[in-house]
């Protein structure tokens, strides 16, 4: 894909972004060290992290890991001030990690629904808590990677869309609180990503993944890169005064639009 975005559009920005070592994440850790951003990565698996800031570092960028579970606040909180060490005060942060698994609610354990939620929506409050100190300034931004999941109910997620409506509100809530330090905060939701885990574990064969496209008005799946630049947009200059707003990447699949086709079709046919 061409890149839409200067080359040196944050440069001398430092980005740190949690769940980057694989998936969507890596793609916009990847794309913020394209334009000249310092990256920090973090993440739980020491190698992966390594690969990527390897990665970015041979594109010519600027990169670090730094492990760290994102529910463990205290741990999290010491690897975000490495990172503030090591590339200097925080002017992007996007909280990344999550997990998804798809199970009915009558078969999941209430372990298996508090993991989602703590990865997910506490793990995104303990980063923007612990990294407000290091980038409470004007033009600073915040993008949390939330879901269609958080608007549209979807079986066998029951766990997804509560953590993932929680993100959305938790962004609201801090765009009105961050906002006179002159700080955005929003979230990016996006809709079915091709070649990601989540998608190879909702949509697994052919006939499953043609059955999600079809309910997408665009009929495809989006890519990394798409969603890598709507991240890219949201923290640059030409979206200082969009804060609090959780801007949907989906297609339009969320517009429901599939079912009045397929009603349409089937009047048609009487």
């Amino acid at each position: 894909m061409t890149n839409a975005f200067t080359k040196d559009l944050f440069k001398g920005k430092h980005a740190l972004i949690t769940g980057g070592g694989s998936g969507i994440n890596q793609r916009i850790a990847e794309r913020f060290g394209e334009q000249g951003a310092s990256v920090s990565i973090v993440g739980r698996t020491i190698e992966k992290l390594a690969a990527v800031a390897q990665g970015i570092e041979k594109a010519g960028g600027k990169a670090g890991g730094f492990p760290a579970d994102v529910r463990e606040y205290d741990i999290l909180a010491a690897a975000i001030g490495s990172a503030r060490q090591k590339f200097g005060k925080l002017d992007i942060v996007v909280c990344g990690a999550a997990g998804n698994f798809p199970a009915p609610a009558t078969g999941m354990s209430a372990n298996g629904f508090k993991a989602v939620i703590d990865i997910d929506l506490l793990g995104t409050f303990n980063t923007v808590r612990a990294a407000f100190e290091h980038m409470n300034r004007p033009g600073a931004s915040v993008i949390n990677i939330s879901a269609t999941q958080a608007f549209t109910p979807m079986a066998f997620q029951s766990h997804v869309c509560a953590a993932k409506a929680g993100v959305d509100m938790l962004t609201r809530t801090l765009a009105i609180e961050w906002g006179p330090q002159g700080v955005r905060v929003n979230s990016i939701a996006p809709g079915a990503v091709d070649e990601t885990e989540g998608m190879s574990r909702l949509a697994p064969t052919p006939e499953a993944r043609k059955m999600v496209t079809g309910s997408i008005p665009l009929r495809r799946f989006a890519t990394k890169d798409e969603i890598a630049d709507l991240a890219i947009f949201l923290c640059s200059n030409a979206a200082s005064y969009i804060t609090g707003t959780v801007v949907v990447c989906d297609g339009g699949q969320s517009l429901g639009g599939f079912a009045f086709e397929k009603l349409a079709g089937a009047s048609r046919e009487r």
